[in-house]
């Protein structure tokens, strides 16, 4: 029933090697090319690592009059038990209700532009604007709102809990919808007919009217406006520029509110990589912006796995597990590391060779001069390699 080809026309799970053999059986074609190492594994991958790879495109698609929304949680990806992602557009005009969560809210805009407001806990406001790689963020139950603005807007929410659902919000609708309406009336001191037609259920996401200019929805509060910002200009933020790349972290360091999701953007040029390095603080949850990557994990006792990416796909790397991410494409591939904590901290191999007794390390890797008088005290994050070309994957 199944076609042979061994013509070398598809790709086959044959390594150059000769390990392997051809799968002439039922098989997704279009998966195996976007998943060439998962075809056929580099020599070094060994064990059994679990999945660290889940696609937006394959997760369930919620559909409202004003926008979608899509997450990715650990019922999607077990392993993603710090963070979960949620992936949201909304029309020109279109409105996430006024709601709050039980856990923070970091964003990232990646398409087009919104309006945000909130109020904080002593009654003060914030009202903004935000546009492509502004982000926003908001503490656990502090109730805010998000409209697209002309054009719409898409962008991509976290939380700093894995198990999070942005479906199991705490909403304006659905909590007028779930109390007497006599209840209603003493709470605001209008009659009860005041509240005839309000909304039966959580209306979630809505199309409204698009708003009007940002100072014509300007709220006078007597308290005054919050003292820490909710928003962040990330790309409007100096890079460190590398010879690979450009890296952007922010963190409470920079963007104050910000106490409990860190996060660097990375843009890795073609023919460089995201230095071998790992993080002493949690957790790695990754969205892909654009282009195309590899991943190699390493974990304990000799455990490697390598994965591919690309624009939409959720990475993760638990606590302390080495890795590398290399662009595979030929354009620069954005990358966003997030990790549920104050602070970014990684530890770059390079520089923790470079700052060990160089004795040390001749010894334990049986290396020469060429390695350690390469070695840098100054992290690279991103390197360029050279000659790069691709590492051969199949045989016919």
């Amino acid at each position: 029933m199944g076609k042979d080809n061994r013509d070398g026309s598809i790709p086959q799970p044959v390594r150059s090697d000769g390990a392997g053999w051809w799968d002439l059986g039922p098989r997704d074609i279009m998966r195996d090319l976007e998943n060439p190492d998962m075809l056929v594994p580099p020599v070094t991958d060994a064990g059994t690592l679990p999945n660290l790879k889940f696609s937006f495109s394959d997760t369930y698609m919620q559909l409202n009059h004003g926008g979608w929304s899509r997450e990715v949680t650990v019922r999607q990806l077990p392993i993603a038990t710090t963070l979960a992602g949620v992936n949201m557009a909304l029309t020109p005009g279109g409105v996430r209700e006024l709601h709050w969560h039980q856990s923070a809210e970091w964003a990232i805009v990646l398409v087009g532009s919104a309006r945000i407001t909130a109020v904080d806990q002593d009654g003060r406001n914030f009202i903004a604007d935000v546009g492509v790689g502004d982000l926003w963020y908001f503490p656990p139950g502090i109730p805010h709102s998000i409209q697209g603005l002309e054009g719409g807007c898409e962008f991509l929410l976290v939380f700093d809990d894995g198990s999070f659902s942005d479906l199991n919000t705490l909403s304006i609708s659905d909590w007028f919808a779930h109390t007497p309406k006599d209840v209603l009336s003493a709470n605001f001191g209008v009659p009860v007919s005041t509240f005839a037609q309000i909304p039966k259920q959580q209306r979630y996401i809505f199309q409204g009217n698009l708003p009007g200019p940002l100072e014509s929805q300007y709220v006078e509060d007597p308290y005054g406006t919050v003292p820490k910002s909710f928003t962040h200009r990330l790309l409007a933020q100096e890079p460190i520029v590398t010879p690979g790349g450009t890296v952007r972290i922010v963190d409470s360091t920079n963007f104050p509110i910000s106490t409990t999701i860190a996060a660097s953007l990375l843009e890795i040029k073609p023919g460089a990589m995201r230095e071998m390095h790992w993080h002493p603080n949690n957790d790695e949850w990754q969205y892909y912006i654009s282009g195309t990557g590899r991943m190699t994990v390493f974990a304990p006792n000799g455990t490697a796995r390598t994965f591919d990416y690309r624009a939409g796909d959720v990475g993760y790397v638990p606590f302390a597990y080495g890795h590398y991410i290399q662009n595979t494409g030929d354009r620069s591939l954005w990358v966003l590391e997030m990790f549920k904590s104050r602070r970014f901290e990684d530890v770059s191999l390079n520089q923790w060779m470079a700052l060990t007794p160089h004795q040390l390390i001749r010894e334990n890797l049986h290396v020469g001069p060429e390695l350690i008088n390469a070695l840098r005290k100054e992290k690279g994050y991103i390197v360029k390699y050279p000659g790069y070309s691709g590492y051969p994957r199949t045989s016919s």
